[in-house]
């Protein structure tokens, strides 16, 4: 069946695409250039320079890779690492699951260090492995910033000192779980949402795409049909994030969960009520 647009906006709720603002969809609406022409370096100086800026920095030079995640893991290991080289990688969901797999079909000797999905990076084992490795042999750590198959967040911070709420109150107004286990572990860009075991997270997925032209994200590998995740990154507002929770209270009850309608909206608006900043520009 061909693909028909839904009326009025669709909305976008998964971890990985964004919502885009409307200057850059402005600002993409050009015609393409010669690539041999002196525009294309000029052009893509000035983007570098300006990607430091999405950063903070004001050093190093940072580099855009036309490319999936997994595609910057390989270049990332194939430049530093040569096979046979050991690594030590934690694995706490799908996508760690997946850099694991890459780094041993590249042929690297691989540490595994394995945590219940939904618990984050156990730090204690790296920090025991690190000083048992009197020959230095561990060449490089692994580890993913935000497990986003699970909303697990890991401290890098803590990682490299080794080497040399929105969301939270409407998920428990539902009187549903998270996915991530402790507060310390909550990502800021994604949300996975534990259901109880008479229903199928993936029929929240569907419903909430064919019902109410909202994309939310299917839960991955071990926790398939156990949650769905709510994606809050990008161009988005308070405001939207509110219409997202409406949306999947309605599509709770629609499968049969008992929740109050309003609760999770409830809770949220009485956080944001308190807790949205000013506007700086509107100062």
């Amino acid at each position: 069946m061909d693909y028909v647009y839904g009326p009025g906006k669709s909305h976008l709720f998964v971890p990985g695409q964004v919502n885009i603002p409307e200057p850059v969809l402005r600002a993409m609406n050009r015609n393409n250039e010669d690539y041999r022409s002196p525009a294309i370096p000029a052009m893509t100086k000035t983007i570098l320079e300006d990607v430091k800026k999405i950063f903070k920095t004001t050093t190093g030079t940072p580099f855009l890779i036309p490319t999936t995640g997994t595609g910057a893991w390989e270049s990332a290991l194939t430049n530093t690492l040569s096979p046979g080289d050991r690594t030590v990688s934690f694995l706490i969901g799908q996508f760690s699951l997946l850099w694991i797999d890459q780094q041993q079909r590249l042929n690297f000797n691989v540490d595994v260090i394995e945590s219940e999905w939904g618990q984050g990076a156990n730090l204690d084992i790296l920090a025991e492995k690190l000083a048992a490795d009197h020959s230095h042999s561990i060449k490089a750590i692994c580890i993913v910033h935000n497990e986003t198959a699970t909303g697990v967040t890991n401290n890098l911070a803590t990682v490299r000192k080794l080497l040399g709420k929105q969301w939270m109150l409407a998920v428990e107004a539902w009187g549903l779980k998270n996915c991530t286990q402790r507060e310390e572990w909550y990502s800021d860009t994604v949300t996975a949402v534990l259901v109880p075991p008479y229903i199928d997270s993936a029929e929240i997925v569907k419903r909430a795409w064919k019902r109410y032209n909202m994309s939310l994200g299917l839960g991955l590998n071990k926790v398939a049909r156990k949650v769905f995740r709510i994606g809050h990154l990008g161009n988005l507002n308070e405001l939207q994030l509110l219409g997202c929770l409406a949306g999947v209270e309605m599509i709770l009850k629609d499968v049969g969960y008992p929740v109050k309608l309003g609760s999770g909206v409830a809770a949220a608006c009485a956080y944001l009520q308190t807790n949205i900043p000013m506007i700086p520009s509107r100062i």
